[in-house]
C-alpha cells in the first residue's frame, strides 16, 4: 500500500507544477499597428463644458478615442470614449478662452495613433459666474441668509469665509444644484461680522469674491412647551387618534404614528390647523419635518400628504367662530425639491434637505402674534390633506 501512495505523488507532482504556472498578463488582442486618426473632428460649446463629435477610424481593434487638455488652473484632464460612439464631453473649463485638445485613437493593445488630432475649443462662460453675478447676501435672524439663481441647475459650491485678526479662514460651504438658492446660515450673535462669499464648481474653478459685513438680527426658538391645539371651527381633524396634532412638537421628526395627518385625504378644500405658541412675540419663522411615507425605495419626501403650496398666518387673538377675521398672512409658500426630479423620486441632497426640515420665513413687518395657522393648498399627491412629523417656531418674544 506505501508503494502505491508514493507511486501516487510522483505521477501527481507534474499534474501540479504544470497547473501553476505563472499566468502572463498581456492585451487579449496582440496589435502594435498604430490604429489611424479619428477625423471630421466638430466642437460644440457648453456652460463649461465642450463637446466633440467625429469620425472614428475604420480600425476592427480600436477600443475609444482619448482626449487631452489642460484647464486654466492647470490641472490636466483626459476623457476617454468608447469605439461605440462617436461623441465626448470635455467637462471643467472655468474660463471663456481657447484650449488645445490633443485627440488620440486607442486600439486593443493600448497602441495610440501615431499622431494626436489637434483641436481649438472654446467653452461658453461657466455656471459659476451667473450664480455669482446674482449673488445676495442679506442678514437674518441669527444669521446670514445666502441667494442666487442658478439657471441650469449646475452643481455648485457657495464658500463662505469669515475674518479673524485681518485672516480669512473657511466659516461654510452650501453644496447645491437647486436653480432658486436661498440658504440661511445660523447660529450667529446679533454683532457685526465680515464676511466673503465665492462660488466655485467641482474642478475648482473659482469665480471674484464678495465682502460684506453683516449684523444678524436676535431670535430665539420659541419654547415647544408652551405650544398646544387650539382647533376653531373650520379646521381639519386627524386621520387617526394616534396621529394628534400635539405630536408635531414632541420631539420626533419622522417615526410612525408620532405625526400628524389631517383628514379626509380626498378631499380638495384647503385643509388648516391652528396653533397657539402660548406666548405672544415678534415670529421669524417657522421649520417645518414633512412626514417620510414609508415607500418601497425606502423613506420618500416630497410626496403624499407632504405640503407642496401652503400658507401660514398670524393672529394675537383670533375669533372664536373659525373665521378669518384679525388672521395675517404670515408667508405664501411652495415646496421645492433641489433635484427637480420626478414624483416618487430623489437625490441624496433631496433627502438631506427635508430630513433637516424646511425653514420658511415670515414677513417682518407683521405685528407680534401668539397663535398661527398652518394652511395646505396643494400636496404633493395633488390633494389638499396635510402630513407632517414637526414644528419649530423661532422669532423675538422680548
Amino acid at each position: 500500500m506505501r508503494h502505491k501512495l508514493i507511486y501516487f505523488w510522483i505521477m501527481l507532482f507534474p499534474i501540479v507544477f504544470a497547473g501553476c504556472k505563472a499566468d502572463v498578463i498581456g492585451p487579449l488582442t496582440p496589435d502594435s499597428n498604430a490604429p489611424g486618426p479619428v477625423s471630421n473632428v466638430k466642437a460644440t460649446s457648453g456652460p463649461g463644458t465642450v463637446t466633440l463629435t467625429y469620425t472614428i477610424p475604420s480600425d476592427e481593434n480600436l477600443l475609444y478615442v482619448e482626449a487631452k487638455y489642460t484647464l486654466n488652473n492647470g490641472t490636466e484632464k483626459v476623457v476617454k470614449s468608447s469605439y461605440y460612439s462617436n461623441t465626448m464631453t470635455l467637462e471643467g473649463f472655468g474660463d471663456t478662452l481657447e484650449h488645445a485638445v490633443s485627440l488620440y485613437s486607442v486600439n486593443k493593445s493600448e497602441v495610440a495613433s501615431t499622431n494626436p488630432v489637434t483641436v481649438t475649443v472654446k467653452a461658453a462662460e461657466n455656471p459659476i459666474w451667473n450664480v455669482f453675478r446674482s449673488l445676495s447676501v442679506i442678514p437674518d435672524f441669527a444669521g446670514i441668509r445666502i441667494q442666487a439663481i442658478n439657471k441650469t441647475r449646475s452643481n455648485v459650491v457657495i464658500q463662505v469665509l469669515t475674518d479673524s485678526l485681518g485672516e480669512w479662514y473657511p466659516y461654510q460651504a452650501v453644496y447645491t444644484s437647486t436653480d432658486s438658492i436661498n440658504q440661511a446660515i445660523r447660529g450667529l450673535d446679533t454683532i457685526p461680522k465680515k464676511f466673503a462669499f465665492y462660488v466655485r464648481d467641482k474642478f475648482q474653478n473659482n469665480t471674484d469674491t464678495l465682502f460684506s459685513t453683516l449684523t444678524p438680527l436676535y431670535e430665539t426658538t420659541i419654547p415647544k412647551s408652551g405650544y398646544k391645539s387650539y382647533p376653531l371651527p373650520g379646521d381639519a381633524g386627524v386621520q387617526w387618534s394616534s396621529t394628534a396634532i400635539s405630536n408635531l412638537w414632541d420631539g420626533d421628526i419622522q417615526t410612525w404614528p408620532y405625526v400628524c395627518i389631517s383628514g379626509p385625504v380626498t378631499t380638495l378644500t384647503p385643509h388648516y390647523w391652528t396653533i397657539d405658541l402660548g406666548e405672544t412675540a415678534q415670529l421669524s419663522r417657522i421649520v417645518i419635518w414633512d412626514y417620510p411615507e414609508y415607500l418601497n425605495t425606502g423613506r420618500g419626501y416630497y410626496y403624499g400628504g407632504d405640503p407642496y403650496i401652503f400658507e401660514v398666518w398670524g393672529s394675537p387673538n383670533p375669533p372664536l367662530d373659525g373665521s378669518w377675521n384679525n388672521w395675517t398672512l404670515l408667508g405664501h409658500y411652495q415646496e421645492v425639491k433641489p433635484s427637480g426630479s420626478a414624483y416618487g423620486t430623489w437625490t441624496d441632497e433631496d433627502y438631506e434637505t427635508a430630513y433637516a426640515g424646511f425653514s420658511w420665513d415670515f414677513a417682518v413687518d407683521v405685528p407680534k402674534m401668539r397663535y398661527i395657522r398652518i394652511k395646505c393648498i396643494q400636496n404633493w399627491s395633488g390633494s389638499s390633506y396635510m402630513s407632517l412629523a414637526e414644528i419649530q417656531v423661532y422669532g423675538d418674544p422680548r
